[in-house]
């Protein structure tokens, strides 16, 4: 009886522990991504326009690259097989061959590059209030 009770709690740990992951991500409304990300350490910028374009200004995309000036288009991919995200085709660069890079949203006010997409964030935005 001993071993059930304590794979019970096992199996409710687990449960807890999912629950909490997919409340951090939660759902996205692609209406709401359109906005003004910074992050206050770096001084990166990204902006997504409602029409779909965007511009990054001072941004780190990989960790360890120098900070490059980009722009382009961007869209909202969700049901992907991994997870969902934001892709920016890349028009106009500083970051040479690059041609598109996928941005992860995290929780409901922030996105993050994330060269390897289960790999930790090189770069996390958060969204700002713009007057």
């Amino acid at each position: 009886m001993r071993g059930r009770t304590g794979e019970g709690r096992s199996v409710a740990f687990l449960a807890a522990c999912i629950a909490i992951v997919a409340g951090c991500t939660g759902s996205v409304d692609p209406d709401e991504l359109p906005g003004v990300y910074r992050n206050a350490e770096t001084g990166a910028e990204l902006r997504l326009e409602p029409d779909g374009a965007f511009s990054a200004t001072a941004v780190v995309t990989d960790g360890f690259s120098d900070p490059a000036d980009f722009s382009g288009r961007w869209e909202w991919l969700d049901d992907q097989a991994s997870s969902d995200f934001i892709y920016l085709s890349v028009e106009k660069s500083g970051l040479g061959a690059t041609s598109g890079i996928q941005l992860y949203p995290h929780g409901g006010n922030a996105v993050e590059f994330r060269p390897d997409p289960d790999g930790p964030p090189s770069l996390k935005l958060s969204k700002v209030a713009v007057p």
